[in-house]
């Protein structure tokens, strides 16, 4: 069903990765000169120096997966397969933001802002609405039984 906890879990969980849209990611300074680390890229001023498109692409495709999981309320185990691949995805976006801060400029200086972090809250998230996915399996089995 919608309105489940589950989905309250996995709406918070989409909309904290829709803030990484707005936010930055790092701060980085590269000789003496500053440059800003979003999910579009790296940019100096209105400059972009390194193009992020493939990073906003993967998090879009991870925030439709998770749209669509909400919707199939009536395949609860399907659900729990899809949140697992998308945990497994949010660990390779939180592994890329690394990458690509650090493979950008050799021996840079990286300071990183509050939303890298927001990709483990997801995966903590879509943990919770995981565990509360199985109960309501358990609780739909165990109902069939006693029919």
């Amino acid at each position: 069903m919608i309105q489940r906890i589950q989905t309250a879990y996995l709406i918070t969980s989409t909309l904290l990765l829709g803030l990484l849209l707005r936010f930055p990611l790092a701060d980085i300074m590269f000789q003496n000169e500053y440059y800003a680390f979003n999910i579009f890229g790296i940019h100096k001023g209105e400059e972009t120096i390194f193009n992020g498109i493939s990073l906003l692409i993967f998090l879009i495709f991870i925030m439709l997966i998770q749209v669509v999981v909400i919707f199939f309320y009536k395949k609860r185990i399907r659900q729990i397969r899809m949140l697992v691949f998308t945990m497994i995805l949010l660990l390779g976006l939180f592994g890329l933001f690394f990458y690509f801060a650090q493979a950008a400029f050799d021996g840079a200086v990286t300071s990183y802002k509050i939303p890298v972090a927001f990709p483990l809250v997801a995966i903590i998230l879509d943990y919770l609405a995981i565990r509360n996915i199985g109960k309501d399996e358990a609780l739909i089995r165990s109902l069939n039984r006693i029919r």
